[in-house]
């Protein structure tokens, strides 16, 4: 999920950086700071603005450098089990599909997919189920659901787990004809229901 955030910090502004103007000088540096990171609760910063400085600059000698307190805005990014996201399958792979989900991709395995028995074409770069004949390629659009989440390093790091299994996911065309499946089924008990009144 996406979150805005009020931060404060404070910033280590090196003296080399004195003739420069204050704010946009302490906002490169808490960007440089902040964006791109993930923190210890799998919190990704997308991107930091509106930074004021909220106190005056402090000296403390034999360091070349102030210090100031500052408060920012933060677009941050926070996965989480269970959520359901969507995104476009950005690689489809021997053991699965990569699915874009905002600032990061996450993987659904090939045992994920669907229920259904899988094959994988590597020509067409796409999985096609044996008995239903549903097909996932590249640049489709899917509904999946966090599984797991390893934020443990860099962001480039990142491992998230995906399902497309459980009723509901997966692309959209196989989400719209199992509702229509269950619309059918559904008039169909309807109108055994009227027969028995009748």
């Amino acid at each position: 999920m996406f979150y805005l955030l009020k931060v404060e910090d404070r910033v280590r502004f090196p003296a080399k950086d004195f003739a420069m103007e204050l704010k946009p000088a302490l906002l490169n540096i808490v960007r440089e700071k902040y964006e791109r990171t993930v923190d210890k609760d799998n919190t990704i910063v997308l991107a930091v603005f509106n930074l004021e400085p909220i106190s005056d600059g402090l000296i403390i000698p034999g360091d070349d450098a102030a210090y100031y307190d500052v408060r920012f805005d933060a677009l941050v990014y926070r996965p989480q089990i269970n959520e359901v996201v969507e995104g476009a399958v950005s690689e489809a792979v021997e053991f699965g599909v990569f699915v874009g989900m905002g600032p990061i991709e996450g993987l659904v395995h090939l045992s994920q997919i669907t229920n259904d028995f899988l094959t994988y074409n590597k020509k067409a770069g796409a999985f096609v189920a044996k008995e239903s004949k549903k097909s996932l390629r590249k640049g489709d659009i899917v509904y999946a659901k966090i599984t797991t989440i390893s934020m443990k390093g860099p962001l480039s790091e990142a491992k998230i787990g995906l399902t497309m299994r459980p009723l509901g996911l997966g692309k959209f065309e196989w989400i719209e004809k199992e509702l229509e499946k269950k619309a059918e089924k559904e008039g169909e008990k309807k109108g055994e229901k009227e027969k028995k009144k009748k």
